[in-house]
Parts: C-alpha cells; structure tokens; sequence
C-alpha cells in the first residue's frame, strides 16, 4: 500500500523538540525502509528480556530467527520467520503445516496453538544520524495483532494505540535515536479477529496456525529537515466525454521545528510516455509542530490519455511528484477516468433495482474473480505478475479484494495491467460487528482514512464496499468520515449483499451459491426466496453478485502430484466424505461446509458415471469444471440485456488461492490451469458466440473497446456419432464496443439421440478467418434443480441430474499432431512461443472430445522426462478442445525458456477418448 506520512492517531506520542546536531554526516530527507538487511523473530517464550534491553543496539540475537523482509519491505508474519529458518520444508505438501505447528481451530477469534499464543518478537538495526533542525519519525504501517514498540531502549508506544492491520500510526522518535547504530524491536501480540480491525483466512483455506500474526507492511523511518511533504493526490474533475480534465493537486506539508517555517512546495504532473509535464508552486506557512494541507492550483488538460480496464482500451498512467524546499519528495501514479454507478432494471426479483458500473461513459459487465494473498502474507511481486498474465489470459477485467489488501506495488501493477479492483472489508469478524466504542469508532476512522489514502490515485480501484452485512449507523459514519478525509472518490457501496444501510442506500449486489450447482443454474433469473431481503444464493445470472460458484476445483494430474500425499490421492477418487485438509477445515457436507468434495461428486456420479481410477476421476472433474465456470461466465454476458434485474456482473469466488488447493479457484498456487481456468477463459473471448442454454439460441458479444465488423457465426449440431443434425449460420454482422447480441442463431437441437448426449459447435469469423470456436457436449436429459429446497443453501438440491453417461461411449478417437517453437517475446517475460497443431485423423465419424495440450520438459529424442515435467509458465490461446474427423486446430502458446531447466521442449496431447501421444517441440 502507499505509505507516504498520513494521518496520525490522537494517541501517538506528542512532537518534540529535534536532536541536536550530530558529529556524523546527516541523514538525507525522506521515507526510508527499515530492515531491508534482515531481521531477527523470536518467541517471548524464549526471548524473556525486556524490551527495554531487546531494544538495545548491539543486543545479542545469535540464536534467534534470521528473516529478509518480502518484496513489499515487510518481515512477515511468525511462521514465515520458521519457513525461511527452514522449520518446515514442503510446508504445502499434504497435511505438513498441522505435523509442523498444530492446528488453528476458530476461524475468527484468539490463537489457540500453544507456540503461537504468546508474543513474538520482531527486531532490526539501522544506521542514521540527524542534523539540527532534522526530525525523525517512525511509521508503523498497521499489524496483524497488536504491538509494543521500542526504539534504543525507550518503549514508543503500546499495543493499545498500535493495532489494526490497515491503520497507520507516526511517532516522533527524534530525541531518541543516536547517531549511528539504532535498534527497533516490535513485541507482536496473537492476532485475535474476533475483537481487533486486523484479517483472518474465514473459510477459505486451512487456517496459518499463527492466525497471521505478524508485520505484512513496511515499518518505516521519515528523516525530515525543516519541512515535510507527503500525503500527495489528486483529484479529478473530468468532463463527461473525458475532453477534459481539470486536476486539483493536494499535498501535507508538516513542521517538525520549534518555529513557525514558509517554504515553497511543488507539484509537478507527466503525462504517460513523458511529454511536457505540468509544474505548479505553492508558498506555504506552517506553524511549529503541526500540519498544513495545501491545495494547488487546478491544472486543466485537454484531451488528457484516457484508462480504460483490459480488453476495452490502453490504461495510460500520468505521474505526480511533490517537493518541498529543502525537504523531502514523493512519487506517484495515477489514471484519468471516470467511474459510475448506478441502480438499474427494478423488478420483482430486485425491487431496488442492481447494480451496474460505468467506466468512461461505457457500461460494462463485471468478469472477475476473488483475490486471494498467500497464506502467511509473503508479498511476492513477481508472482502477482505472473497472476495478472493468467487473470488476462482468462479474459477477466476485475478482481475482488475481500478484506486482504495487499502492498502498493500490487496496485501499481493492477494499474498497469488494466485490471479493475473492487476492494473492500472482510465479513464474519470484528469489521462486521465493531460496537460503539469511542476507541473502535476511532480505529474504523483511521482504517477507512489509510485505506482510502492509499487506493484513491489507483485508477484500478473503482469501487469499495462493506462484505455481508451492512454497517450500523455509527460504523457507517465512523469510516465514511474516514474516506472523506482522504479525499476517496470512488464509489462506496453499502454491502457485498442485497443490503441498504442509513447513508449509502440500497447496494444492489448479492452473493451465492458457493458449492455445486449445475450450468443451467446459472441461466435463471426467477428464482428468489421473498423471505431473504439480502436474496443470498438466489439463483444464476440477474444482478451483480458479489461472490460465487460451484465451488470445488479439482486440478490437473501434474498438480495434484506437487500438493497430495499418496493417501490423499487415493480419497480423493475414492471417498467423496473424505475431509480433504487442502479443501478447508470444515467436516461434513451440506450448508457452509466446505471441507469434502462430495457435493461436487455426487453430481459427478450422476452426470457422468462412476470413474474407475484417479485419472479417470480427474478427467471427468475436468470437464464438469469446464462447462460450469463457462456456463456462469456467459449466462452473465447472455442476460446483460434483460431490462428487468438485467446481469451486470459475476465475481468467481474465487480466481486463486494463497496455497494449493481443492476448493475455489480458477487456477492453483502454482499457476496450473484445470478446466475451471479453460472454461472461463473460453467464456471471456473478447469476440465470442454462446450457446444460451436455457433458450438453445446463440448469443455473440463483443467485449473489446472497438467496433467490431464482418463477422459471422455458423452453429453446428452433431450426435455423437458424428451425424450433423443441424448446420445454421449468420454472415456480415457488425457489433459495437461491449455489444451484446441475443439469439443471433437458433440451432434445432434434439429431443432424444443416441447415448442422450449431443454436440453443438459454435464457429465465429471475421474477414472470413476463425476467431472463435466453442464445443458444448449438451444431455437430452436437463439437470433439474429443487428451487424449494434449494434457496438459501449454498449448493442446489436436485430434483434430476443431466445424464452425460453416454460420452463415455465415445469410440476411441484418432489424432496427429506437430509442434514448432520459435523465439518471441510475450507476457511475464515469456521469450518461447510454440504452434501446436492438432488433427482429428479419424477415419470414422469418431469426435475427439476434450484434447488437452502441455507444454513438457523432454529428451532430444522427443519423450518425456521422469517425474514433474511441466513447463508451468505456459499461457495458451485456447485449450481442451473438441474436433471432428478432419478438423484442426492451431494452439499458440507462449512460455519461459528458463522453465525448461536444460531440457528439451516436447508437447503431450491428450483427452477423454484419446490416448496420451508426445511431439517435439
């Protein structure tokens, strides 16, 4: 997060007068991080010093854990001090994190593991030397927990003012450094959700041990001279038709001196790619030990380069920087865009209308998913670069912060990439239930301040919201105070369900189901339960729906083998009531219980027959996660045009997770891409034709930012014998920017064919070239749901399950296949592109369903290595395909030649009624 000098809690200690000067060289001014050489993490249980002596330069540390802070300058929590000290290697693999540190058992409320429960301390040297009239103040960036901080012996402040996991606190410590060597050591208390503003994992995942506690931001250390700036950002006042921006620039200059101090601030404002940039001064008095805000003058660029989210236009960032006469600078980023939000389509089902987004005038549907940060809070920002490659390659433009927000240079990069951001608190805690407390009221004011202070200039954060519950009155007034006061712009929506609170009003969204459903579940827009006002797991694709899917996530083989033991493999095809411990906590099955797969699997039994092997359990899995994540996508595309309650937008819940993992997820911690990531990255093709199936019409949309000309669509209908049962087409349509286009074609699709199961083939051109092919294997026999029973619950009851059995009598399909490989660069580093061409070479009518590609490490000779051989850096244009005798295919693929550790490129193809075949590549 952006942590320039900000807001200051009343409790802070109070200014006071700056050390005298010093023999040593003066520190430069400015935000320095502390502990980028290390730090030292040790239990109070073993660290049974004062923190008067702990605090100490020179102190004794040998024995203690040795820890380099993440790529967001922050030590991490306590057992990423025993990972890094090599505590518990494999600390994914099985069941090791509970051998290794025991199990947390609430998911919201105190550590209950014995080597958690105590403090623990988190300690670091730094060097500095102040001049006179310099002042130095330590920024404490929030924590997960509650601390004590000491500085060269002296305790600056308690656990009663340091709290709150996005809170900011600012202590003046200039008459307590020395000149040179100074320590800093932070006692951190157990992380307790249930009563402190801070985080915790809810039912996501198995829960860290240590409940997170520990230090996820940078603590830092302001060096200033007579004056200080910071606190700087913009505000926009854009013209409707964005022919104009007007820019008002607003900075914090602080007097840390015993004297009133005038100084000359400065603002100055590039334009993205450089240009001329925009340099305005300020004169500014300031009064000793205090603060002044100072507002420029508004700047109007005409024409400004406008940001636009991913797939609909470039996202330009101007920058801004601030300086003060003989003080310090800053830097940042922001985008020039306009965001609104409206209700929309009132109607029985929503009888305040729901909520839909604009960006720049355009309306938009949300395709997003929930982000999840790794499990013990390791900020990473090569990882999150490679996340935002596969988030764009599935085709998403949005992703949800519920509550876990990460570091700046994440927003920086969701900036850069295009990639929207709905933030906003986490549910089932103390956020949701705070009281009345002046004290709590205080810390809600100071969280919303800092988060608002840190996301208002990220052009990707377009709106922040309250999760499940609405906030009371004093909550709602306490944050929104907050939020002003940072000058937070975007819209603030009330909650993350079917909710209204005394000041923001209605919010329009809902969430659900979390656990399976089956595709035409997502089609549905009339059923509601007139009881539920928040209409929570009510039904498919009307609304904005805050989170939801069809919960579990099984991956690939490769995966499986990197994350679960051999025992865990053998439940997983074996027994469905089998609490699998990367699915989460909870045992049983039925309501909010996540724990099992059984749900999943029993529609797997019934829809398409009983598996006989891990393989064939994971193929099947594959393909029922295909056609699930496809229909939720497209169902939301496909009812975007409805007038009453129309779709506006889907939120997967979720896109990722912070460990491997079973249970929500469109791709896995080490990036594998199953056929939950392949569905939903068919269903968010920028150019793309829907089979609807609840109408069994066509649908095409156009999800770029550009008018898009002669275009046609052909819909094919087979059996699965291969007969073409209908062949309809559409040429020269045009359609215009997030144009969606209904029942463009109506195929004549069957009653009863041979096995129940028939194909449709979907085949979009432009200028005469494919741009678009999409298979659906479709039961004559619809799944249908109880909606009585169903409402309300987080899976479906079913009253009849589809019956797919009938593909498993596909006859055994024939296939070629030839690879090429050359160099080219593309997204996240890849400098690998390989052509990947795949033939139906049957000589009988016999469709090859489902083919998987793979790029692999192999020998010369063009076989596979032994053991993990995947190249996982791979981004495909498409994959799991369908092909009829005769048809082809080319796959592109682009990857990291890194990734080959020395070997040999091979490509395997593979599918449902294809055997495993190998190509060089």
């Amino acid at each position: 997060m952006k942590r320039v000098i900000g807001a200051v809690l009343g409790a802070a200690l109070a200014l006071v007068a700056p050390a005298p000067p010093t023999s040593a060289a003066a520190a430069p001014p400015g935000l320095t991080t502390l502990g980028t050489g290390g730090w030292t993490v040790l239990s109070s249980a073993t660290a049974t010093q004062t923190g008067a002596a702990i605090s100490t330069p020179g102190f004794n540390t040998s024995g203690w854990l040795k820890v380099q802070p993440d790529d967001g300058g922050a030590p991490g929590t306590e057992i990423t001090a025993l990972l890094q000290n090599n505590k518990c290697p494999n600390v994914f693999m099985a069941d090791n994190m509970k051998t290794c540190f025991g199990t947390q058992k609430k998911n919201s409320g105190p550590v209950t593991t014995a080597q958690f429960a105590k403090p623990w301390w988190f300690r670091t040297d730094f060097t500095t030397s102040l001049a006179a009239g310099q002042t130095a103040s330590l920024v404490v960036n929030g924590v997960v927990g509650k601390a004590d901080v000491w500085v060269d012996g002296k305790e600056v402040a308690t656990n009663t003012t340091v709290t709150g996991a996005y809170t900011k606190f600012t202590f003046d410590v200039s008459s307590v450094l020395k000149s040179g060597a100074n320590s800093l050591a932070i006692e951190m208390y157990p992380n307790d959700p249930s009563k402190m503003l801070t985080l915790d994992d809810v039912d996501w995942n198995q829960l860290p041990p240590d409940n997170n506690t520990g230090i996820q931001f940078p603590v830092q250390l302001l060096v200033a001279n007579a004056l200080s700036i910071g606190n700087a950002h913009v505000i926009q006042a854009n013209a409707t038709d964005l022919s104009s921006s007007k820019l008002t620039v607003k900075a914090d200059v602080t007097n840390g001196g015993g004297s009133s101090q005038t100084g000359n601030a400065t603002a100055t404002i590039t334009p993205p790619g450089g240009g001329t940039p925009i340099t305005v001064s300020q004169s500014v008095t300031v009064a000793a030990h205090s603060k002044a805000t100072v507002t420029f003058p508004v700047q109007t660029i005409s024409h400004p380069q406008v940001w636009w989210p991913y797939q609909m236009g470039p996202s330009p960032l101007y920058t801004l920087d601030t300086t003060v006469a003989g003080g310090n600078s800053t830097h940042e980023q922001f985008g020039i865009r306009n965001i609104t939000t409206a209700l929309v389509g009132k109607a029985t089902i929503a009888p305040d209308g729901v909520r839909q987004y604009s960006i720049n005038g355009q309306p938009f549907v949300v395709r997003g998913g929930g982000f999840a940060s790794d499990l013990f809070l390791r900020y990473d920002s090569a990882s999150i670069a490679r996340q935002i490659a596969l988030l764009k390659n599935m085709g998403l433009n949005t992703i949800r912060l519920e509550g876990h927000l990460p570091p700046d240079d994440f927003f920086q990069q969701m900036d850069a990439a295009g990639m929207l951001i709905d933030s906003g608190q986490q549910c089932c805690d103390f956020w949701e239930t705070p009281g009345t407390a002046a004290a709590t009221l205080s810390l809600l004011t100071l969280s919303a301040q800092t988060i608002g202070e840190s996301e208002r200039d990220h052009p990707s954060v377009f709106t922040y919201s309250w999760s499940d519950n609405a906030p009371s009155a004093s909550t709602e007034k306490a944050e929104l105070a907050g939020f002003k006061a940072a000058d937070f712009s975007q819209p603030i929506i009330s909650s993350a369900e079917y909710n209204s609170s005394p000041q923001l009003g209605a919010a329009g969204e809902k969430e659900g189901p979390y656990d399976y459903v089956p595709p035409n579940y997502w089609y549905d827009t009339s059923h509601f339960d007139s009881g539920d006002s928040t209409r929570t797991n009510a039904g498919g694709s009307w609304g904005f729906d805050s989170e939801q899917s069809a919960g579990d996530t099984v991956p690939t083989l490769d995966s499986i083998n990197r994350f679960l033991s051999a025992s865990d493999q053998s439940n997983l095809w074996q027994n469905p009531d089998f609490n699998q411990y990367h699915a989460n906590y909870e045992t049983g099955h039925g309501g909010y219980k996540f724990g099992t797969l059984f749900t999943f699997d029993t529609a797997l039994t019934n829809r398409y027959g009983k598996w006989s092997d891990l393989p064939s359990y994971v193929e099947e899995a594959q393909v029922q996660n295909y056609e699930n994540t496809r229909a939720q996508f497209e169902a939301f595309l496909d009812h975007s045009t409805n007038a009453s309650a129309p779709a506006t937008g889907t939120i997967y819940w979720q896109a990722n997770k912070g460990w491997p993992t079973l249970l929500w997820d469109l791709y896995n911690y080490d990036g594998d891409q199953a056929g939950s990531f392949f569905g939903a990255k068919k269903a968010n093709q920028p150019l793309h034709g829907l089979f609807a199936i609840d109408d069994n019409a066509v649908t095409l949309d156009n999800l770029s930012g550009t008018t898009q000309s002669n275009v046609s669509v052909e819909a094919k209908v087979y059996d699965t014998g291969g007969k073409v049962l209908d062949d309809q087409g559409v040429n020269g349509l045009t359609l215009n920017p997030q144009q969606v286009r209904n029942s463009v074609v109506k195929p004549k699709v069957p009653t009863s064919t041979p096995n129940n199961v028939y194909f449709v083939e979907l085949l979009v051109k432009q200028n005469n070239a494919v741009v678009d092919r999409n298979v659906y294997w479709q039961p004559t026999k619809q799944d249908a749901v109880n909606w009585s029973s169903t409402l309300g619950n987080p899976q479906a009851t079913m009253t009849t399950y589809a019956d797919l059995t009938g593909l498993k009598s596909l006859a055994q399909a024939k296939v070629s296949a030839t690879a090429s490989t050359s160099n080219a660069a593309g997204p996240d580093g890849a400098d690998r592109v390989t052509k990947v061409t795949i033939t139906n070479t049957s000589t009988t009518p016999t469709v090859g369903f489902f083919l998987r590609a793979d790029v692999r490490r192999g020998t010369v000779a063009g076989s596979e290595q032994s053991g993990d051989n995947q190249v996982t850096s791979t981004l495909w244009d498409d994959n799991d395909i369908t092909l009829w005798p005769g048809e082809s295919q080319t796959l592109s693929v682009t990857w990291k030649s890194s990734d080959l550790n020395g070997a040999s490129p091979v490509v395997s193809v593979s599918g449902w009624n294809v055997g495993k075949i190998d190509v060089k590549g």
